[in-house]
């Protein structure tokens, strides 16, 4: 058995480092015993770390994930899945082994030469503490106390004491004087403490340490310290690397009211030495980088050597035995100047930062050294001790964030990532009014649920010790390289559609004129979304990633105060779209887009502890600010994507959040305005779409990833219920429902918000990967149906149904169109393909205007940024149309006509469906 997938590297990203990707296999195809190897262009066997994230239901291996060194696997490598005996020297990982992996040694020379021996990844566990050595790097992990590690040293040298995570927070206070109400505003520092450690990924070339706990301060003097804003902390490891990298997640479970957050992050201890003049800090901005020492040598008098300032300012150290000989001009004039203890950089907006610096007299001013755009992130700071380079990912897109130093003048220095800088106003959580405005504005009722409780942020940071002079500028571009912009490898879309990756989904193909019509319709659509991230500035810690739903045409914006018409929150599967539009292309930048949606969609729209766990808030002004808190939001399937291409442990952790996310129902139930609970049977609601689907999606996830039997008898229990209902699928979509048996209860024919929930929330797509992996024909059959009876004209549907339909209306056509198209090819139906495609064009084509998603000229906005837009675009009408269309082409492309110029007859008779669709 040999089954191969070819990799390349992904575009405009970095060539170095370790990079860690995802295997996908053809189902029968991997057992799970097998190995796997891992070749460069020249056959060369190169060293990979690999393990199974998904199984198959036959046992085979569905998902891998692989780590290895970036440079060695050049452009293009060859991954390859193997029988155990054939791996070299019977080596190998095992598989079933989720928490470790192991090395596939390689050659790297000719037979019977002398191989240098391979850097490994090596753990001393004791009682007290983790000991880890990279052969560069080696460190210290307590298992409990304040510290996330101690001793850092690189090459046995120490470059940094300890690193602590800290928090800020701002309390407020209203006094009435005789001047009227003052508002007093304190910034109240808490100390973190772990409360767990373990290794969570074992291996030579990667280990992963996972640290959580929790932050405390104990106030007026009472005996119990108050506890808040856990975190969880994980630290990467790498062979032969001195760089370490950190996924810092932090959760709010304060009171809205009165917990403001004035400052999150990670700060570092390092020694200092030797003479301000040989210390120094350096910081990456857009252009290059802003560099000083502690004291520069640039003097009235005495004089110093232009060359000796100029060396300094090169990154040489001066003074006897150093880079610059002695020089005493330097050590008498160094005596008389100001010391420079503290630099701060504060990216304060996504087009602003600044960098500020002092002494270290506590009651002097800060000075102005730079305003710029956009930093990149990273801080260089050291002395002849050596010292630490270190940055934030996503710096300015996450603003507003901060990179500190202090100490420079004394003997230890505090490097401080902040990925919420105090330098800001502090993070306000409460909610933008005090009732809900259902009506007008489209939130979900007219209560307030608006609750912060239990949403998470995650960023990512990396560090690097150095143990001589600070690095050059070169070496500091290619760290942020590695930080912003890490390898990523990658299959071609074909091979991924033949694994059955992700289920249905059509590849890129302009074989005739329409084809390359729709493409470029979706090309068009996808480009506006990233143009209008930054034409609009839609940053920031709590906001990168996300979309706005609806646009204003009147104000030429979005409607960013108008309630459910704000921030998206995954609303009808924009993330699905950005997915599949990457799958199909394989372009960088939309791999960028849907990496930071999945990354923020995950975190702060999910609830992952609380009376909410395991869902979401639907879209709102706050992302956690809609009164409805639903299963869709936090679905598993928004984000596969992102866990299976890249391994990212975060993701994984997300999915166990919300496995039983459908038990949160027992606390908010999404029909709690449509039913009366005393007559309820059950207790709580689920319709089958979106609720009972997004928990497919979970409970598939984790049946998958862990083998778990009982996840998929959930599946298969609700599956039988829907059997079981007079119209099958079609039946509901209103179910009353049992999160401890997981039955679905038939209550007749009603659908809360409309039917075409149930299939434009993800339903289809993860239903059809359902299909596949239970190989029940009886729900392929339902599924089929499904599509048909949808567009059946309303007389039929009412003789089908023999009434039981009664007013129910199958809404949004266009939406099902994925359902259209899979009846249409299950049944063979050429007819209810081409009335799917016109449905479906028709959607977007009115009068045989084919502008599509066109961009038009606009002027006079208030923002200089803004010179076009589409007046009539929501982000609910374009992730749907392109998700239906990206299906529609792997089920039925063949009905499509040949040319966008057949569109008038094509679509003749079809009335128009403007609800979205509004110029």
């Amino acid at each position: 058995m040999k089954e191969q997938m070819e990799l390349h590297r992904m575009e405009n990203r970095s060539r170095d480092g370790y990079a860690v990707w995802g295997g996908a296999w053809k189902k029968g195809s991997v057992p799970a015993d097998a190995a796997f190897r891992l070749k460069d262009e020249m056959g060369t066997e190169i060293p990979v770390q690999s393990s199974v994230r998904a199984w198959w239901p036959d046992g085979s291996v569905k998902w891998s994930a692989h780590t290895a060194d970036a440079v060695r696997l050049g452009q293009r490598a060859v991954l390859e899945a193997v029988d155990r005996s054939e791996a070299v020297n019977g080596a190998g990982e095992n598989p079933g082994d989720r928490k470790a992996g192991k090395a596939q040694p390689g050659s790297g020379s000719e037979p019977g030469a002398e191989k240098e021996p391979e850097p490994r990844v090596k753990l001393e566990k004791g009682q007290e503490a983790i000991r880890i050595s990279t052969g560069r790097a080696q460190l210290t992990v307590p298992l409990c106390g304040s510290t996330v590690f101690e001793d850092y040293r690189i090459d046995g040298r120490l470059t940094a004491k300890r690193a602590e995570p800290v928090l800020l927070l701002e309390e407020r206070e209203e006094k009435e004087t005789a001047e009227g109400t003052v508002q007093i505003r304190r910034e109240l520092p808490w100390k973190s403490g772990i409360l767990q450690v373990k290794v969570e990924e074992e291996g030579p070339l990667r280990c992963v340490i996972r640290l959580s706990g929790t932050h405390s301060r104990t106030a007026g003097g009472t005996d119990g310290a108050e506890e808040k804003i856990p975190f969880i902390l994980r630290l990467t490891l790498w062979a032969g690397s001195p760089e370490i990298g950190v996924t810092h997640t932090f959760l709010y479970d304060g009171d809205e009211k009165k917990d403001f957050l004035k400052g999150i992050g990670l700060a570092f201890t390092m020694p200092c030495e030797g003479p301000a003049y040989n210390r120094h800090v350096k910081l990456q901005t857009e252009t290059g980088v802003f560099h000083e020492a502690g004291a520069m040598l640039l003097s009235w008098r005495p004089k110093i050597p232009e060359e000796v300032y100029r060396a300094q300012m090169a990154g040489a150290f001066v003074g006897e035995g150093k880079d610059v000989a002695d020089c005493p001009e330097a050590i008498a004039a160094a005596e008389q100047m100001p010391v420079w203890d503290e630099y701060r950089l504060t990216q304060d907006a996504p087009e602003h930062f600044l960098i500020r610096k002092k002494t270290a007299v506590k009651e002097a001013c800060f000075l102005e050294c730079l305003h710029g755009r956009r930093a990149s992130g990273v801080i260089a700071a050291g002395s002849e001790a050596g010292g630490l380079m270190a940055g934030i990912r996503d710096f300015w897109q996450k603003y507003p964030s901060g990179l500190w130093v202090k100490g420079l003048a004394g003997e230890e220095a505090h490097l401080t990532l902040w990925f919420w800088s105090p330098d800001a106003p502090a993070m306000d959580f409460r909610h933008y009014a005090d009732r809900g405005y259902s009506q007008t504005y489209y939130e979900g009722f007219d209560e307030v649920r608006s609750s912060a409780y239990g949403i998470a942020v995650t960023s990512e940071a990396r560090f690097c010790g150095f143990t001589g002079r600070i690095p050059g500028d070169e070496e500091m571009a290619a760290f942020t390289k590695r930080l912003q912009k890490p390898a990523v490898f990658l299959a071609s879309p074909e091979y991924y559609h033949e694994a059955g990756a992700f289920g249905a989904w059509g590849l890129r193909r302009a074989d005739t004129p329409m084809e390359a019509w729709l493409e470029g319709q979706i090309d068009a659509a996808v480009d506006f979304y990233q143009k209008e991230i930054e034409r609009r500035n839609w940053y920031g810690l709590f906001n990168y990633g996300d979309v706005m739903h609806t646009y204003d045409k009147v104000r030429h914006g979005w409607r960013y105060d108008m309630g459910g018409y704000a921030w998206q929150n995954t609303e009808l599967v924009p993330t699905l779209w950005l997915w599949y539009v990457f799958l199909r292309t394989g372009r960088e930048d939309l791999f960028a887009m849907a990496e930071a949606m999945s990354r923020h969609c995950s975190e702060v729209d999910v609830y992952h502890f609380g009376p909410y766990k395991g869902i979401g808030s639907r879209h709102n002004v706050r992302h956690w600010g809609c009164s409805c808190k639903e299963a869709r939001i936090a679905m598993a399937s928004h984000h596969r994507f992102y866990y299976y291409l890249t391994g990212d442990p975060r993701m994984g952790e997300v999915f166990d959040d919300v496995a039983d996310g459908d038990r949160a129902l027992l606390n908010i139930d999404p029909l709690r305005f449509f039913y009366e609970k005393e007559k309820m049977v059950c207790p709580t609601h689920a319709r089958t779409g979106p609720d009972w689907s997004s928990f497919v999606s979970n409970w598939m996830t984790r049946w998958e990833r862990y083998r778990d039997e009982a996840y998929r008898k959930k599946i298969e229990t609700g599956i039988e219920d829907l059997k079981q209902a007079p119209l099958k699928l079609v039946s509901g979509s209103d179910f009353e429902y049992d999160p401890d048996s997981a039955h679905l209860r038939y209550i007749g024919e009603r659908a809360g918000g409309g039917t075409h929930l149930t299939i434009c929330m993800g339903a289809p797509q993860v239903w059809f990967e359902l299909a596949e992996l239970l190989e029940d024909k009886e729900w392929k059959d339902m599924l089929a149906d499904f599509g048909r009876f949808y567009y059946l004209p309303r007389e039929k549907q009412q003789e089908e149904s023999g009434g039981l339909i009664g007013n129910r209306e199958f809404s949004l056509p266009f939406m099902a169109a994925a359902m259209g198209a899979y009846g249409a090819a299950r049944r063979k139906d050429p007819e209810l393909a081409k009335t799917t495609w016109r449905i479906l064009l028709r959607a977007l084509v009115a009068d045989n205007q084919r502008e599509g998603f066109t961009e038009v000229p606009l002027s006079g906005n208030a923002s200089e940024k803004v010179k076009e837009e589409i007046p009539w675009i929501s982000t609910n009408f374009a992730s749907q149309w392109c998700l239906n269309v990206i299906t529609c082409l792997d089920f039925i492309r063949e009905e499509l006509p040949e040319s966008p110029e057949e569109l008038g007859a094509f679509l003749e008779g079809m009335p128009v469906e403007g609800y979205f669709r509004k110029a």
